[in-house]
């Protein structure tokens, strides 16, 4: 921030919400608010609404005797993580609808909907699924990677999503990964590189946390809504049953590439809720999780 100047008693600044597109102009429709007596040169202003556009208009400088002009609005917004699958991305079996994604089997043997054996396991061997014409671009993902990434960046600051496993779903991940540590035939939780959490209910039910292809089971119920805070500069990233309010699973580690949302899905399908405003009660959580027995980093 610049210095000072001595001549300044102090600033005076004068804004306008509004939830509109067109915000300079219908900014006559919302009622003044101030802050006054500012004896530095930056102000918080506090109670905004999340994820949404208000205008900072008239910041002015006052000393003893009379106060200058006022600055020219300045719009600006109070930002949330939108992001949206990278459908460029996604394994050539996973259908990305929106906010959605499904599995959707192309005819190859081991997809036979009568062989219900068990999850995916991993193959370097695996062959991908022949739906892409010739001469197409190759998937991202393919062979028994089920996966699909994110289409934002997180390279700092906290970050918080939401993640629901449709009807009849049968096996998914949610975590985040560097972008470029995944090959074409990798599965979350299986590098150094990706952090998960992973459910399952094929022959049995199960719920684990996985990294660095190590994996720790979780004791509790398969929740139906699951958050997903990652706080990059800190290292953090929590897994939480919203429903129940627990705290499933904590990573501690120190991310040294920008992160993507990461997901996997075989059988049945996922859908997301993104560009929401971290929770209250994630404060609870992170305020408990250090002495949380974690993975390996």
């Amino acid at each position: 921030a610049p210095e000072v100047d001595a001549s300044i008693g102090c600033y005076e600044v004068e804004y306008r919400k509004t939830n509109r597109d067109n915000a300079l102009r219908t900014a006559g429709e919302a009622c003044w608010e101030k802050i006054q007596d500012i004896r530095e040169t930056q102000v918080t202003i506090t109670d905004l609404k999340f994820d949404s556009q208000f205008i900072v208009i008239r910041v002015r400088a006052r000393n003893k005797t009379a106060a200058g002009e006022f600055s020219e609005p300045v719009v600006m917004e109070t930002r949330a993580f939108n992001f949206s699958f990278d459908a460029a991305s996604a394994h050539p079996e996973l259908k990305v609808q929106s906010d959605t994604v499904t599995w959707e089997p192309q005819g190859v043997k081991g997809h036979d909907p009568r062989l219900k054996g068990k999850d995916p396991k991993p193959s370097r061997s695996a062959t991908p699924s022949p739906n892409k014409t010739a001469g197409s671009r190759a998937a991202r993902f393919a062979g028994e990677s089920y996966t699909v990434l994110g289409d934002q960046e997180m390279n700092g600051s906290c970050h918080y999503w939401e993640l629901r496993p449709l009807a009849d779903w049968k096996s998914f991940s949610v975590g985040v990964a560097y972008r470029a540590s995944l090959g074409r035939f990798d599965q979350l939780g299986k590098s150094s590189g990706s952090w998960c959490l992973h459910g399952s209910q094929w022959l049995q039910t199960t719920l684990s946390a996985k990294h660095n292809n190590r994996a720790k089971a979780l004791e509790w119920p398969l929740p139906q809504r699951i958050g997903i805070y990652c706080d990059y500069d800190n290292g953090d990233l929590l897994f939480i049953d919203v429903d129940r309010l627990r705290l499933l699973h904590s990573f501690r580690t120190k991310f040294t590439h920008p992160l993507v949302p990461a997901f996997t899905v075989w059988c049945g399908g996922i859908s997301i809720t993104t560009g929401l405003q971290v929770p209250s009660f994630m404060g609870n959580f992170l305020s408990t999780n250090r002495s949380l027995s974690n993975l390996s980093q």
